[in-house]
């Protein structure tokens, strides 16, 4: 079934939040397990089905990277992670000297100082490549928003390191 759909919104990265949580309490009502108990095994595995479904589709839609990956699929598009590389060799440039930054904070006087900038750096492009990947898909260019994509994906992982690098400092 298509998230969309499911939940009654347009097929659309802008998505109404208000909307999707309220729908998505409407259907947790509907499905929850609990409301099955004293149905049949059948019912109540078709409940617990039904109830993930809605789960999933939540957890994308609310998502904008997700959501954003989830309409290009509707329309045919992969983003082929495996299998495709990212040709922006000033993005890839600039991702390999964030690491090396990374690497280099905790041996700074204030490693704090130099993972805020670098965090503040990610958060500035990560703001910039979703307003572009916003754009991209209203004018529907699959394959630069499959790019966009493929590049928040880059700098969700590295902020995942960032996190991992603050808890071990802040751990000592």
């Amino acid at each position: 079934m298509n998230y969309f759909e499911l939940f009654n919104l347009a097929e659309s990265y802008s998505v109404d939040k208000t909307q999707l949580n309220e729908h998505y309490q409407t259907l947790q009502r509907l499905t929850h397990p609990d409301g099955f108990a004293s149905s049949s095994e059948a019912e109540k595995a078709i409940a617990l089905q039904k109830n993930a479904m809605v789960n999933d589709a939540y957890h994308v839609l609310k998502s904008p990277l997700a959501r954003a990956e989830y309409l290009l699929e509707l329309r045919g598009f992969s983003i082929n992670h495996e299998s495709q590389t990212l040709q922006d060799r000033s993005f890839l440039m600039k991702q390999m000297e964030l690491r090396e930054m990374l690497d280099d904070a905790a041996q700074c006087s204030d490693p704090f100082a130099a993972i805020e900038s670098i965090s503040q750096e990610i958060d500035d492009t990560q703001r910039d490549l979703f307003s572009q990947l916003e754009s991209q898909l209203e004018g529907e260019m699959w394959e630069s928003s499959a790019d966009s994509i493929r590049k928040l994906k880059f700098l969700v992982k590295l902020s995942a390191e960032v996190e991992l690098l603050e808890e071990r400092l802040d751990d000592l």
